[in-house]
């Protein structure tokens, strides 16, 4: 994958609170590649740096739209089904939910796996009490 230095370093910035500084480099990096999978690795890891839902549906949407390797779909739905529960459009949260279950089987039954597989319980439970608040951790990175 193109820029993968840049891209850890970049997620680094965002994990140890710079955001803004994460959003930038992604975004360079984003402008800088026409490489369909290291795109959708750099949108991925933008819309977890948005401090606003509907930023983080838009880059997520561009992840989905430039997936390369079905191992990523059911992280990828899984994202859209958290960020569409938070914005109250229950339908595609649930859509995307089904979606993030289809594709479990592509996971291996490793830390990644258990990672995405908790994750969709955690949406799951969040959708079916209503709640939209943002939930302690990203349910797939």
């Amino acid at each position: 994958m193109e820029h993968l230095e840049q891209i850890t370093a970049a997620i680094g910035l965002g994990h140890a609170g710079d955001r803004e500084a994460a959003r930038e480099q992604l975004g360079r990096l984003w402008d800088a590649t026409d490489d369909r999978q290291t795109r959708c690795a750099i949108a991925h890891y933008l819309a977890d740096v948005q401090d606003e839902t509907a930023d983080e549906l838009a880059w997520d949407v561009r992840a989905l739209d430039d997936v390369q390797d079905e191992a990523w779909l059911p992280s990828l739905h899984l994202n859209l089904a958290d960020d569409y529960r938070r914005l109250g459009d229950t339908t595609r949260a649930d859509e995307h939910l089904g979606l993030a279950r289809k594709h479990l089987g592509l996971l291996g039954a490793d830390g990644y796996g258990d990672l995405v597989r908790g994750g969709v319980d955690q949406v799951a439970a969040a959708l079916a009490a209503g709640n939209r608040d943002r939930l302690p951790t990203n349910p797939s990175t």
